[in-house]
């Protein structure tokens, strides 16, 4: 239809041309040849969108079954089985029962099974991103009505009684609204593959990554200590969750539920050193032994057969339905309330998952399309928000294990998704009896890898001081303040440190190595020597708006020329002059009566800057360079410029920097030497150059 509009377009104006323009008839027919390039429709067009969008049908008929399918279903049955019991955990920081963790692995693990271009990262529940929907369901929870008492009593239906869920419960609505951000989320990474931005991931440096997820998992790890000391507290809202949470919890010690204080302890004792040992001799088993599952299994017996819950009022995770729940669609009137927390969801997930999967391609040879990721990480959270899920990316624990068992292709996700349908469809009910303690404990576990990055910030310093500062800003505000304000800050820090890098970049005077055509800056080299009549400069940044003025004050102080200050030195000689002449006759000359006015001499004539390092230029840059060639040639000395790559020669030429008609012929020189020569050449024809001013 887009086409056939646009050919009426043309039509009319070629049956009307005298009434048309040229200009806009050309563009038009112009942007009507791409449009019927681009959208054109052919079975070999289909075939080739349909191969790029769903990379399974490139691979799967590839697929070396005697080579491959043994390491996809070991690691694919591992990776269940851990998946299992961290699902049920993770739930709880997602304010969610349950069966909704389950349900979010498992249909994760099928849709990125079809749609990802890696082959060996897992997708499915990751911590960070649980934080961030679990601080949403709880504001929304709160803002609907539902209270949670000191005690930690969940009653009241508030604003819900009459309004859009009459009938929905608090779990019924917290789900609600995790689906909700979960599709919103899903959308916003959709549409940014459709706007081909997979780039911004760039933008996400790693110390910045790190240090949020540090910072999270310290939020994480604090959330969680309720858990382990059986206090019934309400989840902080606001600016310094984690103060206010420290301060509930010092102040509510003496309610410890001792049942689950012991048990969290001695969860504690089996898995943190068994998850070291696991880790020290990952090399030497073939796959990790998942004491996980194991302490799960000998807490529900124990939870179960001891009575922990009637005697000891210990929180169990309860009733856990088998099968699936009826679809159900988003809660369009929550979009706009949760608009902006979905969008920084959207982006760390994305940056997570396009994080891991570049880095598993470059170590196994093979690429992933950016892009692509965007796609397959936006349905599998659009298409599982309608089945009750939430968000989800990829999860570097379980991506390792995945990949340490021998995982070759995302058949294994297939596997890991059987695994955990078994688990939905038969021994779900059985988890009744598990203690939230011990879903606490197991969270906890899993932060050790964050957390040790504390041990590393001396090495950071030493290795480079800007990216250790990224790091501890955006830790300390994302743990002390808010989640997404410590991402905003890092990213703003991190663009912050680029442009002053710019800004603090220095003009260096250049020296010749002996007889060679080889120039290095003189205060980082000896036995570098200066050419007579010659200086040679190097400014080691772009030269754009942000720093053109910068570079003038760089380059007139090194030269040891201000051209702001001379002109005013000869005004005051001038005037000075003409005082003296009306006093005296013009006897004296100013110059013979003061000696601040003596005449200076520039020990050159010729300035060379070389612009190898100099990326681009834009309009500010080239008449800044303009504005210094002016100057100078004001005093008697010449500018050259050596080693331009192509974007600033163009950027000169466009800018009017080379004009024939004022004599600014274009001159480029590739070398600082071949500039030199140039230059001392022009003192030979011309013999002694009077740079005096």
């Amino acid at each position: 239809m887009l086409i056939f509009a646009l050919k009426v377009n043309i039509y009319i104006l070629i049956s009307h041309r005298p009434k048309c323009t040229p200009a806009y008839y050309f563009v038009l027919v112009v942007l009507g040849r791409k449009l019927k390039k681009r959208c054109s429709w052919s079975p070999a067009r289909a075939a080739a969108l349909l191969l790029d969008s769903v990379p399974i049908l490139k691979w799967l008929p590839q697929y070396r079954i005697k080579d491959w399918l043994l390491g996809d279903v070991m690691s694919g049955v591992i990776v269940g089985i851990l998946l299992a019991p961290q699902s049920i955990a993770y739930s709880l920081l997602a304010a969610q029962d349950p069966i909704y963790g389950l349900y979010t692995s498992f249909f994760s693990c099928i849709i990125y099974t079809f749609m990802g271009t890696s082959r060996h990262i897992s997708v499915g529940i990751f911590g960070v991103l649980c934080l961030l929907v679990g601080q949403v369901v709880e504001r929304e929870l709160a803002v609907a009505g539902y209270v949670t008492d000191v005690q930690g009593n969940r009653t009241g239906l508030g604003s819900l009684e009459n309004g859009t869920f009459p009938d929905c419960d608090r779990s019924c609505y917290a789900i609600i609204v995790g689906s909700t951000v979960t599709f919103t989320a899903g959308v916003y990474q959709v549409l940014m593959g459709l706007l081909q931005v997979g780039f911004v991931s760039v933008f996400l440096s790693d110390s910045l990554l790190s240090g949020f997820a540090t910072g999270a998992s310290l939020t994480i790890l604090t959330s969680q200590l309720k858990y382990l000391l059986g206090l019934k507290l309400p989840r902080t809202q606001g600016w310094g969750s984690l103060i206010k949470t420290w301060i509930g919890l010092l102040g509510s010690l003496d309610q410890t539920n001792m049942c689950d204080l012991i048990t969290s302890v001695l969860c504690l004792l089996v898995l943190v050193p068994t998850k070291e040992l696991n880790e020290r001799f990952k090399s030497k088993l073939k796959a990790p032994i998942p004491f996980e599952l194991f302490v799960v299994i000998a807490t529900t017996l124990a939870s179960h057969f001891g009575h922990f819950k009637e005697q000891y009022g210990s929180e169990v995770s309860g009733h856990i339905p088998t099968g699936f729940m009826p679809p159900q669609l988003p809660a369009w009137s929550l979009i706009p309330r949760i608009a902006l927390d979905a969008f920084s969801i959207a982006i760390v997930g994305f940056a997570i998952t396009v994080s891991l999967s570049e880095m598993f391609a470059k170590k196994h040879g093979y690429v992933v399309d950016p892009n692509q990721e965007m796609y397959a990480i936006g349905f599998c959270n659009i298409i599982p928000s309608f089945f009750r899920c939430f968000v989800t990316s990829a999860a570097l624990t379980k991506t390792l294990v995945k990949e340490s068992t021998g995982c070759q292709t995302q058949l294994s996700s297939l596997v890991t998704a059987l695994v955990l349908l078994l688990i939905l469809l038969v021994i779900a009910p059985f988890f009744y009896s598990l203690q939230k303690c011990v879903l606490a404990v197991i969270i906890m576990v899993n932060l050790r890898g964050a957390l040790r990055k504390f041990c590393d910030v001396p090495r950071m310093w030493r290795a480079n001081r800007v990216d250790a500062g990224v790091w501890l800003l955006t830790m300390a505000t994302s743990a002390l303040v808010n989640t997404e304000l410590g991402l905003l800050l890092g990213v703003l820090a991190s663009a912050f440190c680029v442009l002053a890098r710019t800004q603090r970049a220095q003009t260096l005077q250049l020296g010749q190595s002996g007889d060679r055509d080889v120039f290095k800056e003189l205060t980082a080299y000896k036995g570098l020597q200066t050419l007579p009549g010659v200086a040679a400069f190097r400014y080691e940044a772009p030269i754009y708006y942000a720093n053109q003025t910068l570079f003038k004050k760089s380059l007139y102080r090194n030269t040891g020329l201000d051209p702001v200050k001379e002109r005013a030195r000869r005004k005051r000689l001038e005037r000075g002059k003409k005082q003296e002449e009306e006093r005296k006759g013009a006897e004296q000359s100013p110059e013979a009566s003061s000696g601040n006015f003596l005449p200076h001499a520039l020990p050159f004539h010729t300035l060379i800057i070389d612009c190898g390092p100099v990326l681009f230029l834009d309009t500010a840059g080239v008449a800044a360079l303009k504005e210094v060639r002016k100057d100078f040639q004001e005093f008697g000395v010449q500018l050259l410029l050596a080693q331009c790559n192509t974007s600033t020669i163009d950027s000169l030429r466009r800018g009017g920097y080379y004009d024939p008609e004022t004599g600014n012929v274009e001159r480029i020189f590739h070398t600082v030497g071949d500039a030199v020569r140039y230059g001392q050449s022009l003192l030979s024809q011309n013999g002694d150059c009077d740079t005096s001013f």
